[in-house]
């Protein structure tokens, strides 16, 4: 992932709802949410949660995959991983034990045997 992507991705969540959606797809994983169902978790009117829907698709954070009528919406976590992955690049300038207690709050959400990414 480069700095525009990068940039894009943090636009994106840097708004009320589109992170409630993001957390709430990730929450979800890896069955997904329909974009009606996430208008009425998040509250909003289905036209809002729409263009929230589409902002995220374009910094590449969510996929929407059609079923009949309905779109039903994931969190794209290998995107999420690798803007992570670029905003602790060279943590602490690669003095590890610096960057220790972030990596050990991170563990506890995610054991790797749960883990499937």
């Amino acid at each position: 992932m480069d700095e525009k992507n990068v940039i894009a991705a943090l636009a994106a969540l840097a708004q009320p709802t589109r992170l409630q959606t993001f957390r709430l797809l990730v929450a979800r994983e890896p069955d997904g949410v329909p974009a009606g169902e996430l208008a009425r978790l998040a509250g909003v009117p289905q036209n809002t949660m729409s263009a929230h829907l589409s902002t995220l698709a374009q910094a590449g954070l969510v996929t929407g995959e059609r079923q009949g009528r309905s779109i039903l919406y994931r969190a794209d976590l290998a995107c999420f991983r690798a803007m992570t992955l670029y905003l602790l690049k060279d943590c602490c300038g690669g003095n590890a034990e610096l960057c220790a207690p972030l990596i050990a709050d991170l563990a506890p959400c995610c054991p790797p045997a749960a883990c499937t990414q």
